[in-house]
């Protein structure tokens, strides 16, 4: 019998190689502790943020979030602003950006370096994200099993809730916001503007479905989790675009796999003008995003979507930092869309930007793979796991896009997401902003669906009605 003395150098060469890359895929699977599980609701949130405020008191303590509607909001309503009275503590522009550049992305900076009419109103923090209580029991159950896959290209062993609410590594972040919980099916009625330089824009309307299987409530969670790991799907999407009348009927339908790596997620496309639905080629990574004229990527949308491969995910930390929050007034429908949409950058007095704890990671690409990003740094909300802001790079390494979710708390739902998104082209001098719903009608979170109502044949029946 062989024993470690009795191997040749060679062959202990490749044993220490072997043991290392499976310490690092032991590694990789770890869950956190039970003793860690504990700290959820206690210390910490239910979704694993710090609970206490910050030391001098500008940040809050987490409370609870706002769990019930005001006392004038109506249910179809785009949801009245909890913080209507209040005035901006101070607002940083580029005369005084460098007091405050140690809170401020590297894209903030960079924005308000491009434009001299660029601000940013600062008003009180709140802390307001809230989610239903099954949300949080998945996230202490699940953490215990939560897992990445080899290579970190998908997860295994959790639904409902927030799988690594104490993470380890920038692929765990990363995750938690792929897994967010944003309702269960929600249909929204939104636009999306990518204006010239002077100002001029079309608005394209999209009227999209989400209706996410990992947080389905007509399953057991213990069952939804094996479910998962059989079928692979995140969630299903349907995207119709409805306007202007020369882009109006073409359908979009995809069913997102968790593992897009192990399964591409599969996508069908109905052309109004042919009349038939068709399998749309790999709507993913840097492919243009739709309608967009070239200013965003498919896996912009949402502000990062699809599958982690591409890119090494390194944690940087948690920084308290000044990111959009609380974006009632920009989804207030009590101003017009034309309001929002200005030259070179989105009207920034309707801006609302608190001071919050995010987690900072920074992505960069890998050898041998291509994007049209070499890095990418996000900021990654530490209550709801929302990313709020991201910074884009060129191949040269020169930040090419920023890119911000401005988010409100959609108190009737119990969740926090975007009512806007918008990407800066700092090179071209133009941005899109996506969301745009002042002038629409109200989200519906009360949809139900299945399944079988993203089906390729379902998608050829609407598209010929």
């Amino acid at each position: 019998m062989n024993t470690p003395s009795s191997f040749s150098p060679k062959m202990k060469i490749i044993l220490t190689s072997v043991l290392g890359v499976l310490l690092a895929t032991l590694s990789l699977h770890a869950a956190i502790t039970p003793a860690e599980a504990e700290r959820l609701g206690q210390d910490l949130t239910p979704l694993g943020a710090e609970k206490a405020g910050n030391a001098d008191g500008t940040i809050p303590a987490w409370t609870g979030g706002i769990t019930t509607p005001p006392a004038n909001y109506k249910p179809g309503d785009h949801h009245p602003d909890p913080f209507a009275g209040e005035q901006p503590l101070f607002t940083i522009t580029p005369a005084n950006a460098s007091q405050y550049a140690e809170k401020l992305t590297v894209g903030q900076v960079a924005l308000l370096k491009a434009y001299p009419d660029y601000s940013l109103p600062v008003y009180p923090s709140h802390r307001t994200v809230a989610n239903p209580q099954r949300i949080y029991d998945a996230t202490k159950k699940y953490s215990l099993t939560a897992a990445l896959e080899a290579g970190g290209n998908g997860i295994t062993g959790a639904a409902l809730g927030v799988p690594f609410p104490l993470p380890k590594d920038g692929l765990e972040v990363l995750w938690n916001h792929l897994t967010r919980y944003r309702g269960i099916a929600v249909e929204r009625f939104i636009a999306q503007a990518a204006p010239q330089r002077d100002g001029s824009y079309t608005l394209v309307q999209f009227d999209d479905e989400l209706f996410v299987n990992y947080c389905r409530d007509d399953i057991p969670p213990d069952q939804l989790v094996q479910q998962i790991a059989s079928s692979n799907i995140l969630l299903y999407f349907k995207q119709a675009t409805t306007a202007p009348a020369s882009k109006a009927g073409t359908i979009l339908v995809a069913h997102e796999t968790l593992n897009q790596v192990k399964e591409q997620r599969a996508a069908w496309i109905y052309n109004a003008g042919q009349r038939r639905v068709r399998r749309a080629p790999n709507v993913a990574y840097d492919a243009p995003g739709t309608n967009a004229d070239g200013m965003r990527t498919s896996d912009q949308f949402d502000m990062f979507n699809g599958a982690p491969d591409r890119y090494d995910w390194k944690l940087v930390g948690k920084k308290e930092m000044y990111v959009p929050y609380n974006a009632y007034r920009l989804h207030s429908d009590q101003v017009k869309v034309k309001e929002i949409i200005k030259p070179l950058h989105i009207n920034q007095d309707l801006t609302r930007y608190e001071l919050h704890r995010v987690w900072v990671v920074d992505a960069t690409l890998k050898p041998g793979t291509n994007h049209i990003y070499s890095r990418r740094t996000i900021y990654v909300d530490e209550d709801s796991w929302q990313i709020l802001a991201v910074d884009q790079y060129d191949g040269r390494g020169q930040l090419w896009r920023v890119s911000e979710a401005h988010c409100i708390n959609y108190y009737d739902a119990l969740l926090f997401w975007s009512t806007l998104e918008v990407h800066t082209d700092l090179i071209a001098g133009r941005y899109v902003a996506i969301g745009l719903d002042n002038e629409n009608k109200m989200y519906d979170f009360n949809l139900k669906r299945t399944p079988q109502d993203y089906s390729p044949g379902t998608l050829r029946q609407e598209g010929v009605r």
